[in-house]
């Protein structure tokens, strides 16, 4: 493994949907990113669990994969950033248990706002689904839970 290499596993102890191993009904995503380039790259075939119809992936899921892997690369500048804004352009039908993989980079920063673009290709590499994305970063301390 290349020491650029930075990795992304579905931790424990996180309930998120899309890449949280606690939470039973999620998707479970990892990524890994290679800091020298800075992009995240997730390689997956996703079930039937999370179909729309006619066996292809639910364009909400497709839009999970995006947001998800823009969403680490903010972890590359050791931030952390909620979505602000999400755009998918769905090119091509993806089928339930197809091989994809998701890359996603970072395009600039403008302070706390950070950009970020997505592809989802086939094994071949043919692009099915562009993204973009625009992050703001945030103290995680003024979103913490807190008691009523």
């Amino acid at each position: 493994m290349s020491a650029t290499v930075k990795k992304f596993p579905a931790k424990a102890d996180n309930v998120c949907f899309g890449c949280g191993g606690a939470n039973t009904a999620g998707m479970k995503l990892e990524f890994e990113a290679d800091t020298e380039t800075g992009h995240v790259i997730g390689r997956f075939k996703i079930g039937e669990d999370f179909q729309g119809s006619m066996g292809m992936l639910h364009g909400g899921i497709i839009a999970v994969l995006m947001d998800e892997a823009m969403g680490k690369v903010c972890r590359l500048s050791e931030v952390r950033a909620v979505t602000a804004e999400l755009s998918v352009k769905y090119l091509r039908p993806i089928q339930v248990d197809q091989e994809i993989v998701v890359d996603a980079f970072q395009v600039r920063r403008d302070g706390r706002e950070m950009y970020h673009e997505g592809t989802i290709s086939d094994a071949r590499g043919k692009v099915l689904a562009r993204g973009t994305g625009r992050f703001v970063v945030i103290n995680p301390a003024d979103f913490a839970k807190r008691d009523s």
